[in-house]
């Protein structure tokens, strides 16, 4: 069978590098892809914009796709599983209309309000004067947010009342997100550890996945802006069993009621970023309507079962027959980033240091990266992710950092400490 993987980060370098170990399958292509995925295995790259939606349906009709499994969010909350489910080609993803719940963070802040589904007490507004006044009637720390789609870096959270103010006139009155930033959610500032809870849903069957942390600020001691993610392991050791299952009681599976109450049909991987309170307390963060990044790409490292076939299930209604096996291995991942992200950053870079870097232990996923004259190149703002596996956190990390080590590019930066957290509990 033929697959088409959307998108070209290091989720989808880690769904292209998963797919290939399927005997199901004979080719893969990767829209656009990465200097990364051309590497692997039945991979090819197509030149075909993720968001480019009439061009990937006319590629996945003309190559007699099998399955097309959707990497990014913004195809997503484009409709493109509309479009496909309507040309009869299979598509994994929710459509258009469950997207919202990552689309739009209003949207799904009344949501979980409308369905009694604990998360931070917020408001919503489109004048900045309003926002403002509501910023200094609560005072700091509080959560400044991007109602719309900005590629993980529309969230400020303030520690005082001027920096969300500033991030209030950043979003709203410079427009610095563009359309995105057309309403801002205001949040309530929720202390405690982060998880991220991933879960794959035929809209009946709910399975939930290997657990993972990430760590989103830029900096050691997890200090600094917000980034699409500086890495990630699997599994999370502070979502002990009891905390999963309070976790799928008293979120998951009300969310997926909610939806059906609500007339929508949901599909495909959800994702919830948890906030875990020093109680042990679950509340919802953000949905996520797809894979996160980087957590992906420990968790890929971790699945022993045949990704093919277990969103072959999903899309067929069969889960409940389903079972996913996960190695009991640690995965940490460390995010290698250009200098300056995720600000301003340069590209173009070459990288030295790739040549024999993958291994049962270790695997280097591409995100950011081209392949240009016999040479990998830089092309974003995270540009690798760097796996490494072992019987602890802190053997996984070692791995992974003894890799980061071989590698290297002009203005290459990362952090030190992904998965202390861990290490330390351990």
């Amino acid at each position: 069978m033929k697959i088409l993987i959307i998108g070209n980060g290091g989720r989808e370098h880690a769904f292209a590098w998963k797919c290939s170990q399927s005997k199901k399958v004979s080719q893969i292509y990767v829209a656009p892809g990465n200097g990364g995925t051309a590497q692997e295995k039945k991979v090819k790259n197509i030149n075909i914009n993720a968001e480019d939606i009439e061009n990937l349906l006319a590629f996945a009709k003309k190559e007699k796709i099998a399955l097309t499994i959707v990497g990014p969010e913004a195809p997503l909350v484009l409709g493109i599983v509309d479009k496909f489910n309507a040309a009869e080609l299979p598509c994994f993803g929710p459509n258009a209309k469950a997207a919202q719940l990552e689309g739009s963070k209003s949207f799904t802040k009344k949501f979980l309000l409308r369905h009694n589904i604990p998360t931070a007490e917020y408001a919503c507004f489109s004048e900045l004067n309003l926002a403002i006044d509501y910023i200094k009637s609560k005072g700091a720390p509080i959560v400044v947010k991007a109602d719309g789609l900005a590629a993980g870096k529309g969230v400020f959270v303030a520690m005082q009342v001027d920096d969300a103010i500033a991030a209030a006139k950043d979003i709203l009155g410079d427009k610095s997100f563009g359309s995105a930033g057309s309403k801002i959610v205001i949040e309530e500032f929720l202390a405690g550890e982060e998880a991220s809870f991933i879960v794959i849903t035929d809209g009946t069957e709910v399975i939930s996945l290997a657990t993972s942390q990430d760590h989103k600020a830029r900096d050691n001691d997890d200090l600094g802006p917000n980034t699409g993610g500086m890495g990630a392991y699997s599994p999370a050791p502070i979502v002990t069993k009891a905390l999963k299952d309070r976790i799928m009681n008293e979120i998951i599976h009300p969310t997926l009621e909610g939806l059906k109450k609500d007339g929508i049909d949901y599909l495909g991987f959800l994702y919830a970023g948890i906030m875990i309170d020093a109680a042990g307390n679950p509340k919802i963060l953000e949905y996520n309507c797809r894979f996160g990044d980087p957590e992906t790409q420990p968790i890929m490292m971790r699945l022993e079962s045949d990704f093919v076939e277990l969103c072959e299930a999903t899309l067929n209604g069969n889960l409940s027959n389903h079972n996913v096996k996960w190695s009991k291995k640690i995965a940490l991942g460390v995010v290698m980033a250009a200098g300056g992200y995720p600000i301003k950053y340069s590209v173009g870079q070459k990288i030295s240091g790739l040549e024999s870097n993958n291994s049962n232990i270790s695997k280097v996923f591409h995100a950011g990266t081209l392949f240009k004259e016999d040479q990998f190149v830089t092309a974003g703002g995270r540009v690798l992710c760097v796996v490494g596996m072992g019987d602890d956190t802190l053997e996984a990390q070692q791995k992974s950092y003894e890799t980061v080590a071989q590698i290297s590019w002009e203005g290459e930066f990362h952090r030190d400490d992904i998965g202390y957290r861990a290490i330390e509990r351990e």
